[in-house]
């Protein structure tokens, strides 16, 4: 929910107006699907990276105002957290060397930022959970001063009715409570968004959600949370809680949560905004001025303010997206499940698994989700985000296999077909697909280099918080120093 909103409180009659007229955007925006269009010449894709602050010692750093102030780009915003900060990436053709530009600009981005924050003594680092966040970081002080969050967060409480409980079973387990969604916050993601026209959105969102296993085990990056080591991608858990407005009793009545994998392959992509409209009530209901019918009759473009803020607040993994851009309308695919970093490299990397896979999987002959059971895809996702590079997961026509040997002998080979037909360049599509290639074959990743070097540190110490500390700051040297993660080495 990246839109800027007013503190207030809202009453039952906002919530009547609200409902209503989110109704009325549903009924337009379906109309636009069938008179509108939404072409386009060439597919472009775009990145947003959320960061953690650290300071010095690698503990958090609550100062994203001054880094902000410091580093005075637009591309730059708050976060949930006043540790975090999200930097938007303009978007970008894919076909060509495209891959290549948006790499460039985003080590530039960072590197220029980077060299600002740091004369407020603050660091950026790009890592899925930091390691080093306590308690004492998860507090109502720790919210953005920005009135959206305090808004939400208050929002969720009171549709929730009681504190926020964050039980999470690993290596270690955790066992927490929060007044506030603040440990949201602890979750730093990477979110890929894909341009795509109407008629293709479903099989593309069909396949996105059928890899979205493979993506989580392959781009683990956040084993700890708390002190504790938990699962390899922890944010997954995580911020399926810190964001549930159910009480235990609608969870047992079985009211689905608004972290939502979702329940069902679509026919298209008013489905889920239909979804969103008829299965969660509103957060937020704010009422704009626009009447979106008048709008589309007048033959002008609809902003569908209500629609959008209220998918907004709807948090699927893969969410779709209608936004209006050189006075066109379009859609994205926004793939919201990969952790930030370990650098700029695998990051863009675990962009080219998805854009290739997404697009030769969306556009198969016999689809992949014909072939595989929703639940059993949401099955794989979770098992991922438990055991990571070394989870199994079911695939049609394999059955059960290992993450690394599927990725290795199959959907590798796919995803360079789907980047070719986006028109990628040869030699992008092997620089990056090679070190997916290289990650399966080593079973390094983000979070298994955290694991073992968080171990050695451990052994070497005797004490896990300056373990953490020391881990945290030898991934930055890592992360800064730009290495595919499957090359970082260590000392286990």
């Amino acid at each position: 929910m990246g839109q800027d909103v007013e503190a207030r409180e809202f009453s039952r009659e906002d919530r009547t107006l609200y409902r209503t007229k989110v109704r009325r955007c549903l009924d337009v925006f379906a109309r636009m699907l069938g008179e509108r269009d939404f072409s386009f010449e060439h597919p472009h894709v775009g990145i947003e990276i959320e960061f953690n602050l650290i300071d010095a010692l690698g503990d958090p750093s609550l100062r994203n105002d001054d880094a902000l102030a410091a580093i005075a780009d637009p591309d730059f915003q708050t976060e949930l957290g006043l540790f975090n900060i999200e930097i938007n990436v303009a978007p970008t053709r894919i076909d060509g060397n495209g891959l290549d530009v948006l790499e460039s600009a985003l080590r530039d981005d960072l590197n220029a930022a980077q060299a600002k924050a740091t004369s407020v003594d603050t660091n950026l680092l790009m890592i899925g959970i930091l390691p080093t966040l306590q308690d004492g970081h998860l507090s109502r002080e720790a919210i953005s001063a920005n009135p959206r969050y305090h808004l939400l967060s208050d929002q969720i409480l009171s549709a929730r009715g009681e504190d926020i409980e964050i039980v999470i079973d690993g290596v270690d387990r955790l066992d927490t409570t929060a007044d506030t969604i603040i440990p949201e916050a602890a979750c730093t993601s990477t979110q890929l968004h894909l341009q795509v026209e109407p008629d293709d959105f479903a099989p593309m969102w069909n396949a996105a959600q059928a890899i979205a296993g493979v993506q989580v085990a392959i781009g683990a990056n956040s084993p700890f949370l708390l002190g504790q080591q938990l699962w390899h991608e922890t944010r997954i858990a995580l911020f399926e809680q810190a964001t549930d407005t159910r009480s235990e009793e609608l969870k047992t009545q079985g009211v689905r949560p608004r972290v939502f994998f979702g329940e069902r392959w679509i026919t298209s992509v008013f489905d889920l905004f239909e979804e969103n409209v008829r299965y969660f009530p509103s957060l937020l209901p704010i009422v704009d001025e626009e009447d979106p019918l008048e709008e589309l009759e007048a033959g002008r473009i609809p902003q569908l303010a209500e629609l959008r803020l209220h998918n907004g607040t709807v948090y699927r993994w893969n969410r779709p997206i209608y936004d209006i851009a050189d006075g066109r309308p379009h859609l994205r695919i926004e793939n919201r499940l990969l952790p930030a970093g370990p650098t700029v490299v695998d990051t863009m990397a675990n962009a080219a698994l998805f854009y290739g896979l997404v697009t030769v999987l969306g556009t198969s002959e016999r689809p992949v989700w014909s072939q595989l059971s929703f639940r059993a895809a949401e099955d794989n996702f979770h098992q991922a985000a438990r055991a990571g590079i070394e989870a199994d997961v079911y695939w049609p026509g394999v059955g059960t296999v290992a993450v690394r040997e599927l990725a290795l002998r199959q959907l590798l080979p796919l995803a360079d077909t789907g980047l070719e037909q986006m028109g990628v360049d040869t030699a992008v599509r092997d620089r990056l697909l090679g070190i997916i290639e290289q990650r399966c074959i080593t079973g390094r990743n983000g979070a298994t280099w955290l694991i073992e070097e968080f171990a050695h540190r451990t052994r070497t110490s005797g004490d896990r918080a300056e373990a953490m500390r020391a881990t945290t700051l030898a991934y930055e040297e890592h992360m800064h120093a730009g290495d595919p993660v499957h090359l970082w080495p260590t000392r286990g």
